[in-house]
């Protein structure tokens, strides 16, 4: 099943069912509604009535309740730490890791992306993530499935200059990611995704391209990840508990990012330009860079 948020003609923010390319508006509050009742019952109580996509505005699907972002593909990880000049610490093959970000800096589709003013390195970075459906503590990550509403695609934009300078002291990232993070356009249920499961809890078998401006500058699966999403649940929920709507990122896809491309000089995105991230059979998540806040 897929699940959005969704503005109509006449009314909005509504979550809604997305079935054979018509939005069935659903009879609840928000997503956190929709999770807390389960996809089945959910879509049990779809409307009849319905709207071509064109007709509607797709927004961020949840606003978090948390929001934590993995670093679980290890191409991405080596890169990164070639440009530090360093190998990868042998800690991150001993269990995933995690921080937490801002669930209140959200932005869905076709959003504008506002340009903090304390940096000259944004970038973006192309990533899955997973919303939690059902509440637990200390997951075995072969029941983390069960605990997963579904998946959406993740843009953890960055100021990379303000995120180097942070992770000198030993703390971070902060300020670096805490002003913007998109989700959308919907949320996948892993019903969606049975046809791509790999033999790995919660992974699937998805291709992963991003695109700045119309020109496909990256390329990855998400069934290359190192962490599974069965393990990073386990790791997040060992004495401590996830709830319903929580969401939690995958980390950076293998060349997902401008950091690796380009290393530590740029260029970087400039106002205007157009970032496409797109995670096959769950959509197109595009949003505009704007001009430079003071």
């Amino acid at each position: 099943m897929i699940f959005a948020t969704i503005e109509t003609p006449r009314a909005g923010p509504v979550p809604a069912l997305v079935k054979n390319g018509r939005v069935h508006p659903l009879p609840f509050q928000d997503m956190h509604e929709v999770v807390e009742a389960g996809a089945e019952e959910a879509a049990r109580q779809a409307s009849e009535a319905s709207f071509a996509e064109s007709e509607v505005r797709f927004l961020a699907p949840i606003q978090p309740t948390t929001l934590r972002d993995a670093y679980a593909f290890e191409q991405h990880v080596k890169t990164a730490n070639q440009n530090r000049g360093r190998e990868v610490p042998e800690e991150w093959y001993q269990f995933p890791v995690f921080y937490f970000t801002n669930p209140n800096s959200i932005f869905g589709p076709e959003d504008e992306i506002p340009y903090p003013h304390y940096t000259d390195a944004l970038d973006f970075e192309l990533e899955i993530a997973a919303v939690i459906g059902k509440a637990g503590i200390n997951i075995k990550p072969e029941n983390a499935q069960s605990h997963i509403f579904g998946y959406t695609i993740f843009n953890d934009w960055s100021a990379r200059d303000v995120q180097r300078a942070e992770m000198k002291v030993g703390l971070g990232p902060a300020k670096g990611k805490d002003f913007a993070s998109s989700l959308g356009p919907v949320i996948a249920t892993g019903e969606a995704l049975v046809d791509r499961a790999v033999r790995r809890p919660g992974v699937f078998d998805l291709k992963m391209v991003a695109r700045v401006n119309g020109v496909e500058i990256s390329k990855g699966n998400f069934k290359d990840i190192y962490w599974s999403f069965g393990e990073i649940l386990a790791r997040a929920s060992d004495h401590a508990e996830l709830h319903p709507g929580d969401v939690i990122g995958s980390g950076t896809v293998g060349t997902g990012c401008l950091l690796e491309l380009t290393r530590t000089q740029g260029p970087w995105l400039n106002a205007g330009d157009v970032v496409e991230l797109e995670i096959e059979k769950i959509g197109t998540l595009k949003n505009i860079i704007g001009g430079k806040q003071e």
